[in-house]
């Protein structure tokens, strides 16, 4: 596959401190980083990794066949508990995710996620789960889907465009990407479009695979499998999601919640997690020059203290 991960060398040498750890790949996709990470570790070492795509699943399943120190599961990562248990870990040398959709997934028509080609308007990674994308428009209300535009995509057109998703359905039902995309074409100057579109897609696929949500439950769910001294390594590529992340981890480093002012500590909060990267590190003009992918990419990593 011709997917290039981002900052792999910079969240690699970050996650990987331990040459005989286990570590766990919360988005396998074509392998990129589970590659890389099975690089940095010797023959007692493990990876397990998940991915809800199917092709990515299969693929890194058949690349990774003969490593006896790799296992993959065709699931989300939020389950990165019941998985632990299923292999007889205890606890994590290192967690990573990178939350972006693959360059494959994104050209690749049948995938669903491009508006680019005229495909099928599903957007969910995983095909059997969940409700799709054109459902959504056929069936939700003119304030759910403006809501869903707004809330996930930002997007400030949000209310005129899901007006005109419901004049729309009156005489014809979504089922195509370009469907939606002429509707915004209707509505936004040529000079945002791209932005727009960007925004109306992200907010849908990030409601259909339910993907905030899904973070927070793997983030809370990673501390507390992560080893002491071990490291989570996590690459967003919005707002949304950059924020939920730095959230949960500046709430994790601290050791007291009490209101300032408070003679002493009443509030029994303990530190799970110690900061690595004050700032997140982001690409280089080089890197960005060469994966355009790349470019909103925030990398950001905590150690188990």
């Amino acid at each position: 596959m011709s997917h290039e991960p981002v900052l792999l060398k910079e969240s690699i040498d970050f996650l990987v401190t331990e040459k005989r750890g286990i570590y766990f790949d919360g988005t396998a996709g074509f392998g990129g980083h589970s590659f890389e990470i099975l690089n940095r570790l010797d023959d007692k070492g493990k990876l397990i990794a998940t991915d809800k795509d199917q092709s990515a699943f299969e693929y890194c399943r058949d690349k990774f066949s003969d490593d006896k120190r790799f296992s993959i599961y065709h699931t989300g990562f939020t389950n990165i508990d019941s998985i632990s248990k299923i292999e007889f870990i205890d606890q994590f040398d290192g967690i990573f995710a990178d939350l972006g959709v693959s360059s494959f997934q994104l050209d690749t028509i049948e995938s669903g996620f491009t508006f680019r080609e005229d495909a099928v308007l599903d957007l969910r990674m995983n095909k059997a789960e969940g409700i799709s994308a054109s459902d959504l428009l056929n069936k939700f209300s003119q304030e759910e889907i403006a809501k869903i535009l707004f809330e996930y995509g930002e997007e400030k057109n949000s209310r005129l465009i899901a007006k005109k998703v419901i004049e729309f359905r009156l005489n014809e039902k979504f089922s195509r990407t370009f469907q939606l995309k002429k509707i915004i074409e209707q509505v936004t100057p040529v000079r945002f479009l791209n932005k727009s579109l960007s925004r109306v897609f992200q907010a849908l696929r990030i409601y259909v695979n339910n993907e905030l949500e899904e973070l927070k439950t793997f983030l809370d769910k990673s501390f507390s499998l992560l080893k002491p001294g071990g490291r989570i390594v996590i690459l967003s590529y919005h707002s949304l999601e950059d924020r939920i992340v730095k959230e949960k981890i500046k709430y994790e480093s601290l050791s007291c919640i009490c209101p300032p002012g408070m003679p002493i500590c009443i509030c029994g909060k303990k530190q799970r997690l110690k900061l690595i990267t004050r700032k997140p590190i982001v690409p280089t003009d080089t890197e960005i020059d060469r994966n355009r992918l790349s470019r909103s990419a925030k990398m950001r990593v905590a150690e188990r203290v």
